[in-house]
């Protein structure tokens, strides 16, 4: 039987307010000096609460309902709070290091753990093993996704998206070992800046299949039948309409893999060594990258000089990721279909 009985909107945020006096109250008493226990008692108590709450008013039907939703919420802000706590901090550490001089200097010439140097080099390093990185990853991800949405039939198309999602799990290091046996050791070549980015390629080529993919098969099978039914061939009609309307979730999808290689510090110590000068040929010699610029600052022990240049590339690594993911929102709303009105 249906009840008129239905709590105020107000509800929710009176009995968290509560819970968090309550839990806070509580983890004093206890002695608890870990606040993150303090906000688990909170939410526990957030949950009971709201859900004994709701049953004496509204029923446990309604209640139900409500624990389902304060759970979700309460999910959504234990993920939430970590990371901006890391954000926060890293820019507490990090904001009174950043400056000119730290970003158009190196670290010639400078005592480890002494003040000074910059990450000049390893800002450059990162940029140019990133951008051939993408720039060998794209094509390739984009042209296998392509083939699997819109030819792939039969048992290839099965062995290349087994093979594809093997390569989404293959752990950093292994495709460093994978490149430094094939390129280094087989073929002769010495550690560089491309032998880093040909193992952060082979970890960028699986999201770059997967997100393309299905950005592929979001396309309507409407517009392709239209441009069939003009006769327009399978392969521009991929090139002048299938793509063009994927085009932003394809760039969000590649911005996404940039973001998740450029962080990678195992194949960048197993094939580029880094270096402590500029070093501007990605091609010849050890370059250095902000990845593994942070490792080698803060693995100084009792340094606070490295630990502050550390926390500087820290934030500087976060600004340049957030950067690109505001880049591909940008672009994904900007070439998004827009709709008639």
């Amino acid at each position: 039987m249906l009840t008129a009985n239905r709590l105020p909107r107000w509800t929710p945020a009176v009995v968290a307010a509560g819970s968090i006096a309550v839990g806070c109250g509580i983890g004093a008493a206890a002695g608890l000096r870990s606040h993150l226990q303090w906000g688990l008692i909170s939410a526990l108590l957030f949950l009971v609460g709201g859900y004994l709450i709701s049953a004496r008013v509204e029923g446990r039907r309604q209640a139900k309902d409500r624990f389902a939703t304060s759970v979700v919420w309460v999910a959504f802000i234990l993920a939430v709070v970590p990371l901006v706590s890391l954000t926060v901090y890293t820019i507490q550490q990090g904001i009174g290091v950043v400056n000119g001089n730290f970003l158009s200097h190196s670290m010639k010439g400078v005592i480890q753990s002494g003040p000074g140097g910059g990450i000049y080099h390893a800002l450059l390093g990162t940029l140019q093993q990133v951008a051939l990185a993408t720039l060998m990853a794209a094509p390739l991800g984009l042209l296998t996704a392509v083939y699997l949405v819109e030819y792939g039939r039969g048992r290839l198309a099965k062995a290349v998206t087994f093979f594809v999602d093997v390569m989404t799990g293959v752990p950093s290091i292994v495709a460093g070992l994978f490149i430094l046996s094939l390129w280094n050791l087989a073929l002769g070549f010495s550690y560089s800046g491309f032998s880093g980015s040909l193992a952060l390629a082979i970890l960028m080529i699986p999201v770059v299949v997967r997100s393309t993919e299905e950005m592929l098969k979001l396309v309507p099978n409407e517009l392709r039948e239209a441009s069939y039914a003009l006769g327009v061939p399978k392969w521009k009609t991929i090139l002048r309409i299938v793509l063009p309307t994927a085009i932003g979730g394809i760039t969000t999808g590649v911005m996404l893999a940039v973001a998740r290689i450029t962080g990678e510090t195992a194949p960048v110590m197993m094939l580029v060594f880094g270096a402590d000068y500029i070093n501007s040929n990605p091609f010849d010699g050890p370059q250095q990258s902000l990845p593994m610029y942070i490792w080698q600052q803060y693995s100084v022990v009792n340094n606070d000089f490295g630990y502050a240049r550390a926390w500087g590339a820290a934030l500087v690594l976060i600004a340049f990721v957030m950067g690109l993911n505001l880049i591909a929102r940008g672009i994904a709303r900007w070439r998004s279909p827009k709709g008639g009105h």
